[in-house]
């Protein structure tokens, strides 16, 4: 019950954003082609108000479209299947349906190396086995340098979950795909110098709770996919990331 109330609150604060952002014409034209986080915010949005919404995936398809257009029909708008300011106006004025909350937003897992099989990984218990941790840091760190995208899932491009999870899959370990999602795996940790190697450590940026997150190196580092540089090391104690910090999660086993 909690979290959905975080990401309920997280996805009218996005939208808040959105329409309180200068001016009329900075509220995002959205279509089909679209993608990233204010799709994800608009389907999220759909979902909520009892909207045909079968994947919160961040990408504008013809779901999506179709669902723009029936809310557009409902509220007496321009029928176009298109997101403009008139339309994000009215879904920030929509409530919730009554026991309706947003899927969970994830996304095909990647295949791990050689074909070998991807294990799911549970939440609330270590996933990681403390002899694959090298393994997996040497992973991470092979992809410093590589720039950052939202919704990007690939060497071509990371964003911070996506990054997560394609470095684990490479090590034979699935996770889910977004922050808020691999907050879940894992022991809750009181403090920094509970970490280890290999752990998750999480941030609150953008939204409230966790939406942003890293592997812990050790040393007070964890490497990252930061959205303005892409792949990097960077200490928890950095002036922009220590206030910023939401704990940490003990996966190594």
């Amino acid at each position: 019950m909690k979290n959905s109330r975080w990401r309920r609150a997280g996805v009218a604060a996005g939208l808040s954003l959105i329409l309180l952002s200068g001016t009329a014409a900075a509220s995002p034209t959205l279509q089909t082609g679209s993608h990233g986080h204010n799709v994800m915010l608009l389907q999220q949005k759909l979902k909520q108000a009892g909207y045909s919404i079968a994947s919160v995936d961040g990408v504008f398809g013809g779901e999506t479209e179709r669902a723009v257009a029936e809310f557009q029909r409902d509220r007496k708008l321009r029928i176009t299947g298109i997101v403009n300011n008139a339309t994000w106006r009215a879904l920030q004025r929509v409530r919730p349906q009554s026991g309706k909350t947003p899927a969970v937003p994830h996304t095909a897992v990647p295949a791990a190396k050689h074909g070998a099989p991807v294990a799911a990984a549970p939440d609330n218990l270590p996933i990681l086995n403390r002899s694959k941790v090298g393994a997996l840091i040497r992973t991470a760190r092979s992809y410093i340098g590589v720039p950052y995208k939202f919704g990007g899932s690939t060497p071509k491009a990371f964003d911070c979950s996506g990054y997560l999870q394609y470095v684990f899959a490479q090590n034979g370990i699935s996770i889910p795909r977004t922050a808020d999602e691999q907050y879940k795996l894992g022991r809750r940790t009181t403090s920094s110098r509970q970490l280890e190697p290999g752990d998750l450590v999480f941030f609150t940026t953008y939204e409230p709770g966790a939406s942003h997150c890293g592997i812990y190196l050790g040393d007070g580092e964890f490497i990252h996919a930061a959205s303005s540089t892409g792949v990097r090391i960077d200490a928890l104690s950095n002036s922009y990331w220590a206030p910023r910090y939401l704990g940490g999660k003990h996966i190594v086993k």
